[in-house]
This record gives structure tokens, sequence and C-alpha cells, in this order.
């Protein structure tokens, strides 16, 4: 049986931080410090190295690990929730994804503790009554929507003369018409959105863009490339999805452009494992890759904004059994102390 190279370049990169990673510490905001204390618990560090690289033949496998059960349901929804241009969760948490359930919760939780402490709530309270409300509803327009976030970015990046451009677009028809450039970079990292850089009003919880920017690129036998360079990359919870969010998204770009699927290389700035994950990346270390899966998409889909869920199909996927883990709520901007977190 063929081993997913996903797992074997994966695991490595796991091994490596272990091994020659630095221990740092993590920035949380006085909010979440308070969680971690009311729970009796020590905030976790983490252990990173700075600048590495894997890279993944899609046109010959879907990269999607098998030394644990990813879950693929939510990559696809949050990519083509990407895709749409929504920065507010209601779309995701109505399909019972709640990868960002925790951004949204901690700003309407600040603004609360500061203004109206009565109307606090706990985050599964807060997310129980964004389901319950109508994506109309003026608490949902206003607490569900997360500001920034890379779909809005992607495709409807707030220009100075007002418009908003959508570079995702803007890069699929210059492949089209024009697949040799070298200028299809799209880009998430925008310091009007940025902490203490931020204009007034754009001041958000969501971390400086992880995924800070990414490059289509066609080589020879007409094959698109995909590369992302990632400043910030959560080994355990984090990287699994990424690489076979933009793996997928290498795949549909390249059915919509008519060009064929080429490789996926990802870069990493500082990768790190938090110190909560320890013992489960030793676990999943300890399993043996199996094969990898196959991914096939809708044919007749021709418009990136037309794919939806059903059009996607994961085949063969026999992964080893889920480890959970707790993800680390960080980031934010401290107002009080002008302060970086």
């Amino acid at each position: 049986m063929a081993k997913n190279k996903a797992d074997v370049e994966y695991l490595k990169l796991a091994q490596d931080i272990i091994d020659h990673g630095s221990d740092k510490p993590v920035f949380f905001t006085p909010e979440v410090l308070a969680e971690y204390k009311k729970k009796g618990e020590e905030p976790p560090f983490i252990r990173s190295v700075f600048g590495r690289q894997i890279r993944f033949d899609v046109s010959g496998y879907f990269p999607l690990l098998t030394t644990k059960k990813v879950f693929f349901r939510g990559i696809v929804e949050e990519l083509l929730w990407f895709l749409k241009g929504d920065s507010n969760i209601k779309y995701l948490i109505d399909r019972d994804v709640h990868i960002w359930d925790e951004w949204a919760w901690k700003r309407y939780h600040k603004w609360a503790l500061e203004n109206e402490p009565k109307a606090d709530m706990t985050q599964d309270e807060f997310i129980k009554k964004l389901i319950s409300l109508p994506e109309s509803d003026e608490f949902v327009t206003k607490w569900g929507n997360l500001i920034t976030v890379y779909g809005k970015m992607w495709r409807r990046w707030p220009a100075s003369d007002g418009r908003e451009i959508d570079q995702l677009g803007w890069v699929i028809e210059g492949l089209r018409s024009k697949p040799f450039r070298k200028s299809y970079v799209i880009s998430g990292w925008n310091p009007d959105f940025i902490y203490d850089m931020a204009s007034e009003g754009n001041k958000n919880e969501v971390p400086p863009f992880c995924h800070t920017t990414f490059q289509f690129s066609v080589t020879e036998d007409d094959k698109l490339n995909l590369g992302l360079y990632q400043r910030s990359a959560d080994l355990f919870l984090g990287v699994p999805f990424n690489i076979a969010s933009y793996a997928l998204l290498l795949m549909m770009v390249a059915q919509v452009t008519g060009l064929k699927v080429g490789d996926f290389v990802h870069t990493f700035g500082d990768v790190h494992i938090y110190s909560n994950h320890f013992e489960q990346i030793k676990e999943q270390i300890s399993r043996e890759p199996k094969e990898p899966p196959k991914l096939k998409l809708n044919p007749n889909i021709k418009e990136i904004g037309d794919f939806k869920f059903d059009d996607i199909e994961l085949v063969d996927y026999d992964p080893h059994p889920a480890i959970k883990a707790e993800i680390a709520n960080v980031g934010g901007y401290d107002e009080k102390k002008k302060k970086v977190c």
C-alpha cells in the first residue's frame, strides 16, 4: 500500500519541531487569560521553528492526512465561505462548522465586559443565539461579523477609493487569458485591519492573517501551481486543514481556468506546536500513514463561485481515528494598554 506523502512530510516537520524547536510564550488578551484562570489552567506556550517548506503533487494524490481523521466537511464549508467573500460566521454555524466561533465571541465578550456586563454570555450561549436568529437580524449582522477574514480580503479587498477589489476573480480571468504572467498574487495582509495599525472601526479580535499571501503560477504542460506563504502555523490543528484547503482551491481554480493541476508548495515562517498538543502530536507520529484518498470535482462547474458542497467528493478516505485537542484563542487588541497581543 502506498503511503500518503502528505503524512510523511507533515510528520517529518512535526519531529523537526519537537527536536529543534524553541519554546516561546503565546500572547493572549486579558479576557482570554481570565478564562484560563477560571478553569484553573496555565495558558500554553509554543515550540517553534522558523522557515520550512513542504511540497505536494496534487495531480498525483489528494494531500489529506491519514494519521488522524481530519474534519473534511469543515474544510470544504470554510473554503466555500471564503469564496463567497463572506465575513459573518452565521454561514458556518448554520452548517455546524465552528472553526471561527471563538473569535466572534471574544469580540462580543470584550464589548459586554466593558459596556454592559449583564448582557455577557458564555461562548456556547452566544453561538446558540446566533443560530436562533435570522441572517438579517441586527445582532447577527453586528456580532457574527469578523470584520476581516480571508474571504473578504480575497474577494472584497477594501480599496482606498471605496471599491471592493476581487483579487481572486482578477487572478482567474488572468489565468484564462494570459496564463504565464508572474503577478497572480493574492494578499491577505492589510495593515489597516491589523491591531494598533488599524483604522477606527477596523480593530478586531481576529489575529493578523496567518496565510499572508499566495501565488498561482503556470509552468510547462499548462500545469497550475499554487504557493502559500504562511507567517504563523499551528501544526497540529491548523496545518492539516491548510494543506487540504489550498490543495482543493488549486484543483478548483485549475478546473475553471482549463489548466492542469500541478504542485501545492507550502512555505512557513513560524511553524509551531502548542504545549497542550505535545502528547497528541507524539501519538500521531507513532501511527503508520495509509494510502491517500482521491478527490473528485463536478466537471460541469466552470465558475469559482458556482461550486457547492455536493460538487466536491472525497473518495477512499480511510484514516486513523481523530485526535482531539483544544484550540488556543490567540491574538487580539488590548485597547486600554494599546498592546498588540
